[in-house]
């Protein structure tokens, strides 16, 4: 018996521009592709001298991207956090508690990316199960 799948999309220019879904719902889970501070509306990256700004945008996101598909917050269970530089894991961290630390996802941080923006300084993807 197979599982229906809902699709979540966004104005992200990206998204049609590569041919994939913010997020996607099989079953009780929920994985958010890798989402950035991009404004829908103009295709720019937000806060580019902010890492902690761009986290929180991007948390906002995440979040709206699984209630759109009939999760919560709380149903967070794996954060991947892709940080252009070091110095801005600081800035991230802080974000992840603020945003997630009641929730104490897992969580993985990586240093050193390049992304499709030379303004973008982080990325992050996130997996959540929703049971009904």
């Amino acid at each position: 018996m197979s599982t229906q799948m809902q699709r979540h999309k966004t104005a992200n220019p990206y998204e049609d521009k590569f041919g994939y879904s913010r997020a996607v719902r099989k079953g009780p889970f929920i994985f958010v592709s890798g989402t950035t501070s991009i404004d829908t509306a103009s295709g720019k990256v937000l806060h580019p001298k902010s890492a902690y700004d761009q986290t929180l945008k991007i948390f906002a996101e995440i979040v709206l991207a699984i209630e759109t598909l009939g999760g919560a917050k709380s149903d967070v269970v794996r954060l991947r956090m892709f940080v252009a530089q070091e110095k801005d894991g600081e800035g991230v961290s802080r974000a992840l508690k603020e945003v997630f630390g009641d929730v104490a996802p897992t969580a993985t941080m990586v240093f050193g990316m390049s992304f499709v923006s030379a303004d973008m300084r982080v990325e992050i993807e996130a997996d959540a199960v929703a049971l009904p």
